[in-house]
């Protein structure tokens, strides 16, 4: 029996390797494809696929795929007709993975539930609607450690009631309570720094577009208010 999940590594350690050494046909069709896709767009890297001869088209972290003769451009997913894996989609996250150990930690708000053995990074914005129904769920979650990065980025006071939060005495106690109880923490003085500018520019610089976004330890990241469920099965995934 062939082992799915051994083999979807496999596969994106291909990929993710193939392009320290493109081929001459793979840079071939890269000069013939960059130019169509639009003026100043620039193409990563151009790589083979074991499927359906496809060639892998990487601008950033999007995909698309081209033939060999760069004649058609696909947009989409590729998707295995038998196992439903969703190949697109891996190779996606797989470009988005970050180094969990980098996160300035220092910079977020910590919040420790039972042994606090599984740990997890939040980006949340205090006016966000789907960061307070998440929040919700982790109250019934144990043995957890939540840092917490304040990215303000969906209202104009959303960095005031961030610096609230993190001039208060006991910032997870502040940042609970106005994110489950919506009670607003004390003005801080005038004098408190944060580090809100640099975790909005942390945010950037790892494409988080929306609230929550929740990274784990492996690397990878899961956008939105996850069920419980969802996000159990996800923290057992990484024993």
């Amino acid at each position: 029996m062939i082992n799915l999940k051994n083999s979807i590594a496999a596969l994106m350690l291909l990929l993710s390797t193939a392009v320290f050494a493109e081929t001459a046909q793979e840079a071939a069709i890269k000069r013939l494809v960059e130019p169509r896709l639009g003026e100043g767009v620039k193409v990563d890297s151009v790589t083979k696929t074991p499927y359906a001869g496809l060639f892998e088209v990487r601008i950033g972290t999007d995909i698309l795929y081209t033939d060999e003769k760069a004649q058609y451009l696909f947009v989409g997913s590729v998707i295995d007709a038998q196992t439903s894996t969703d190949y697109t989609k891996a190779r996606v996250a797989d470009l988005n993975k970050i180094k969990f150990s980098d996160l300035p930690l220092d910079a977020a708000v910590k919040m420790v539930k039972g042994n606090g053995k599984r740990v997890v990074a939040i980006f949340e914005d205090p006016n966000c609607g789907y960061c307070k129904r998440f929040r919700q769920t982790l109250q019934g979650v144990d043995n957890i450690t939540v840092y917490t990065f304040m990215y303000n980025i969906l209202a104009e006071d959303s960095a005031v009631k961030s610096k609230n939060v993190w001039c208060s005495s006991d910032k997870s106690k502040a940042w609970d309570d106005w994110m489950l109880n919506g009670k607003a923490a004390p003005v801080a003085a005038a004098s408190c720094s944060t580090p809100n500018d640099k975790v909005f520019a942390l945010g950037r610089k790892l494409g988080v577009t929306g609230t929550p976004t929740i990274f784990f330890t492996d690397g990878t990241r899961m956008p939105g208010a996850v069920d419980v469920k969802t996000f159990e099965a996800k923290l057992a995934s990484l024993k």
